[in-house]
């Protein structure tokens, strides 16, 4: 059996987000195969490889820790939608006529767009899959694009239903998850699997206890949309009944959170939870501000996603820099003394904070020895980032996905020169193919898709 190839970069500017490292100017990191070996000023080990990263700022890959990928597809046609459009015109009747070639399509060009911004880990929240083969295809896709991923699985809804219409008796399918298991997930991967579950803002309380456990019962990460008010939700105490029963902790991550008022977010950060905000989405959709403060006020991480790129952009940088933004926002508003989050701090939402809510925390989000060779190289020259001063300064308030020259995944080259490396044939076919289920999605749903005004 060969030997895992040792590949040198030699770092213009070095970002770890490691304490004990930090971030260093001129010093060279080793990888060999899938993992970080060293890091120092100079490796003095044999390498089989080198970059010249010289002008380049070496970093940790982003993790995007909440997207409806299998939407790709539908990319910008409701930037003038609100939240209830969305249910009424999308998720609520689009999305219930994809078949599993649908999921694969939209998968694998999220995914792939992912990878070419940054992003070298995504949880792939699928809440659109109705049967096993349509699992097993968004799992091909995430596999195809080499991007590492935490599939997601979601039960997706059966049929077309209005705003305030969605079924409350929404039971994970145990059947389906355990045959996931036994084929996709049979031997360990770059993908992994866990549960989007109905919890008590969406499902009654015999579904939201079911699902949960089934996600205990698995060994999985369960992961649940927290998008009302407490007298809006259908169980309103229905988290604080999970909690008192032992099951909520690290193993289960929140998304949005944005209607919780502090005492309820604290409870469940108290117990153990994550909380992902979708920044951006949030404005986009709802008259309430974003979970961060709440869930920094706590002494706690919150993580970033994107959500819905059918509203919003897909661009982790963008939604890091909105969610920096109106986090100090927030501060300066009600007069706080701590109004100026550091820049760093934001560097964590899409790095350290999202390896803790995927249970990865040391192995992704960070460079140092022993974690994934996840890696992602910024031109230092382009015009919006030179000169550089302090690079994590410039990574985020100046850098954007044009910036991204290379992206490393477990050790794998997946961009080079600022060019993903697939192969451009193959994905001018499968764009035509993307198009075409567009096309018949759109007409099947009565989904006027947005365009120039015909003569």
């Amino acid at each position: 059996m060969a030997s895992p190839k040792r590949t040198l970069i030699r770092c213009g500017h070095l970002v770890t987000m490691d304490g004990a490292i930090g971030t260093r100017r001129n010093w060279e990191l080793l990888y060999v195969g899938d993992r970080i070996e060293a890091i120092a000023e100079r490796v003095d080990q044999p390498w089989d490889d080198v970059i010249d990263a010289s002008g380049m700022i070496v970093m940790p890959g982003l993790v995007n820790m909440h997207l409806h990928t299998f939407q790709a597809g539908f990319r910008a046609i409701g930037s003038e939608w609100l939240a209830p459009d969305y249910f009424r015109n999308f998720y609520g009747n689009a999305a219930t006529r994809f078949g599993p070639e649908d999921n694969y399509l939209g998968t694998l060009f999220g995914a792939l767009n992912q990878l070419n911004n940054g992003v070298t880990t995504l949880a792939d929240y699928c809440h659109n899959v109705r049967t096993l083969e349509q699992a097993e295809r968004s799992v091909d896709a995430l596999v195809d694009a080499g991007i590492r991923a935490v599939f997601i699985h979601g039960d997706g809804l059966r049929e077309p239903a209005l705003p305030g219409a969605l079924p409350a008796r929404r039971l994970h399918p145990r059947e389906r998850v355990e045959a996931l298991q036994r084929s996709r997930f049979a031997t360990p991967g770059r993908v992994t699997l866990a549960l989007g579950i109905a919890g008590p803002h969406w499902a009654d309380w015999e579904a939201s206890l079911a699902n949960v456990r089934l996600a205990r019962d698995l060994g999985l990460i369960a992961s649940s949309h927290v998008t009302r008010p407490h007298a809006a939700a259908i169980v309103p105490d229905g988290y604080d009944r999970l909690a008192a029963m032992g099951l909520l902790g690290p193993d289960h991550n929140l998304v949005h959170c944005n209607h919780l008022t502090a005492d309820e977010l604290g409870r469940l950060l108290d117990a153990g939870c994550t909380v992902t905000a979708t920044t951006t989405n949030e404005f986009h959709d709802y008259p309430s501000d974003s979970a961060l403060r709440k869930v920094m006020d706590r002494g706690h991480r919150p993580s970033l996603g994107v959500d819905v790129e059918a509203m919003v952009s897909g661009d982790l940088w963008r939604e890091m820099q909105t969610a920096l933004l109106f986090a100090r926002n927030e501060g300066l508003r009600h007069g706080r003394p701590d109004a100026m989050i550091p820049v760093k701090t934001a560097l964590g939402w899409v790095t350290a904070a999202g390896a803790q809510a995927l249970m990865m925390e040391g192995a992704i989000g960070v460079l140092k020895p022993g974690a994934k060779a996840d890696i992602v190289l910024l031109r230092a020259g382009d015009l919006n980032l030179f000169p550089v001063h302090d690079p994590v300064f410039s990574i985020v308030e100046q850098a954007h996905a044009g910036n991204v020259d290379t992206v490393i995944v477990d050790g794998v080259t997946r961009k080079r020169d600022g060019r993903l490396l697939v192969e451009a044939g193959w994905l001018s076919r499968l764009g035509e193919r993307l198009r075409q289920s567009v096309a018949r999605l759109a007409h099947e749903s009565g989904l006027a898709l947005p365009g120039p005004a015909q003569p």
